[in-house]
């Protein structure tokens, strides 16, 4: 928990002539934390969290993730990045439903060039691991919800990156799926997983996390901390 895995000093990103979508923006998150970016559409949150995955890039400040110098990387370094560093769970799962629940657990590791026989031993751990192993088989589209959310996390977690990124993981789930993959969240935080969560979701953000980040018109307006919540939701 020593060392900084993210470092964003002073970034600003305007689309447009609009007004800034962020503006200097200044955030430290070290390994082993589990941070939840708080705020409203259109707060910022969603163009912070596309800055530290390396989907876009600040007009001014620096944004550093792992060692690497995030806002520096073209199109092919951005793609090696994300591959080695990040993995990341979107509200809707982004699941391919023409391939296996195997077979999406494998992708990241075929791009980044494992070896098949490691991918698939890597695979079938995840599966286990998440008490999913019994759809290695099926198609995603046969799942539940939680379900396929489990398979998201397993795939982003392929490559075991340093960092797991989730944008509104319980946005498309119910209730019960809901807190099922808060919790979810919370153990792999507890086995030392570096995550940021984005959401309006402030129980999700009190469930899984230990920290806020609350974001307004661009601007981080709040970072508060607690050491007491995800311990508490896995109890």
């Amino acid at each position: 928990m020593n060392l900084p895995l993210i470092e964003l000093r002073e970034v600003s990103r305007r689309y447009d002539d609009g007004p800034p979508a962020l503006s200097d923006a200044s955030l430290t998150v070290r390994s082993g934390e589990a941070v939840a970016i708080l705020g409203p559409s259109g707060s910022g949150k969603s163009t912070l969290l596309n800055l530290i995955a390396g989907l876009d890039r600040p007009d001014t400040g620096t944004v550093t993730v792992d060692g690497v110098r995030v806002d520096r990387l073209g199109e092919a370094g951005s793609a090696r990045y994300r591959r080695s560093r990040i993995g990341m769970v979107f509200q809707f799962f982004n699941l391919l439903d023409d391939l296996t629940v195997t077979d999406n657990v494998v992708l990241p590791a075929q791009l980044a060039g494992m070896a098949r026989g490691e991918a698939a031993r890597r695979a079938t751990e995840l599966l286990e691991s998440l008490g999913i192993d019994r759809h290695a088989r099926a198609r995603p589209g046969r799942l539940s919800g939680g379900e396929r959310q489990r398979v998201a996390v397993a795939r982003a977690l392929m490559n075991r990156p340093p960092l797991l990124l989730a944008d509104e993981p319980t946005g498309a789930l119910d209730t019960a799926a809901g807190r099922d993959v808060s919790r979810l969240l919370a153990e792999l935080n507890a086995e030392g997983q570096t995550i940021v969560v984005v959401t309006h979701d402030l129980a999700l953000a009190r469930s899984c996390t230990h920290r806020t980040v609350r974001i307004a018109d661009g601007r981080i307006i709040e970072d508060v901390r607690s050491h007491t919540a995800a311990e508490e939701s896995v109890r």
